[in-house]
């Protein structure tokens, strides 16, 4: 068994945003498992969109957080999970007052 602690973990860098990502395990097979932080006024990515080749499972802990994922704008909140296919285009904008705290998963 392996044991992370978030606040441990290094945040990463070089990415196109001002949001703070951490992945916490990372298997050969492709499977991530991380946090991010977005604070208020921030979108991910800046610009344009993303796509992963793994279907994205992410759970709101704090905070409210806009999706855009296949030309349309989901509001979610805390205690709502969400579910990205692989290969789907999507941003996401904090428009809150508060950091957002998601914990995902990529498979």
């Amino acid at each position: 068994m392996e044991i992370v602690t978030i606040k441990d973990a290094a945040a990463e860098t070089g990415l196109n945003t001002d949001a703070i990502l951490k992945t916490l395990f990372k298997q050969q097979e492709g499977t991530k498992f991380g946090t991010v932080v977005i604070p208020p006024g921030v979108r991910i990515p800046r610009e344009g969109t993303g796509v992963h080749g793994s279907d994205e499972y992410s759970l709101v802990l704090k905070g409210t957080v806009t999706v855009m994922s296949s030309g349309k704008e989901y509001q979610v909140t805390s205690g709502q999970a969400t579910l990205i296919p692989a290969g789907e285009a999507h941003w996401s904008m904090n428009r809150g007052s508060e950091d957002c705290e998601i914990v995902w998963v990529l498979i």
